[in-house]
């Protein structure tokens, strides 16, 4: 698989409910304590695309699946290619970039109403961060952290996370050559203990900003 991969873009993943929220939060703030420039993002964005796609998971908007994963390819693309404010145009200047959420997500989530091939289709140009976070917390775990939080959104459910995450690991093995660095972190713990795990797996490898 030859795709370019970006030395100072990191992505999390997981489940909904996995914590990647507030991993990314816990990031960025000892980053920041650290002096180091950084860009903390997530999917979907903010941009006209994104709320569009919020709408739609909301269930205040209703469209096909192949819709929805195309969406997800044109939110991204605004992602990545934005012309001051996009992935490639922040790496570019030397800033690290985290993201919660990227085309994995797509891959595991779209995957399973339009085929993991159609989807990967649609996001094979885009390019892979230095190192992917997995964390992977049992479906139960996430659905109870879900709980209470509002009305149920379009892919909520525990017999759709538990495809959600069988996809998840698909998509991993299929990324395993790609030459990203993929770690797989157990979600069930103190948030505080997560975040230690991440910080050394990222303070290890070769990321530029880090």
């Amino acid at each position: 698989m030859k795709t370019t991969i970006l030395r100072s873009f990191i992505v999390l993943e997981g489940l909904d409910g996995a914590g990647t929220s507030t991993q990314l939060s816990l990031l960025s703030k000892r980053l920041k304590r650290a002096g180091k420039p950084h860009c903390a993002t997530w999917e979907p964005t903010d941009g006209p695309v994104g709320k569009l796609l919020r709408a739609i998971l909301a269930k205040d908007v209703k469209a096909l699946p192949t819709t929805i994963a195309m969406l997800y390819g044109a939110d991204r693309n605004e992602h990545v290619n934005a012309s001051e404010t996009g992935i490639l145009a922040r790496t570019s200047r030397g800033e690290l970039v985290i993201s919660d959420r990227y085309l994995f997500s797509s891959l595991a989530y779209q995957s399973i109403d339009c085929g993991l091939d159609y989807v990967f289709g649609l996001n094979r140009d885009f390019p892979l961060p230095a190192c992917l976070i997995f964390i992977d917390t049992p479906v139960e775990v996430s659905q109870k952290r879900l709980f209470g939080r509002g009305k149920p959104e379009l892919f909520d459910g525990q017999a759709f996370q538990a495809r959600v995450r069988d996809n998840y690991l698909a998509a991993l093995e299929r990324y395993q050559s790609s030459g990203m660095a993929i770690s797989i972190v157990n979600g069930d713990r103190p948030q505080e203990a997560i975040h230690e795990e991440i910080w050394k797996i990222l303070s290890s490898l070769p990321i530029t900003g880090m």
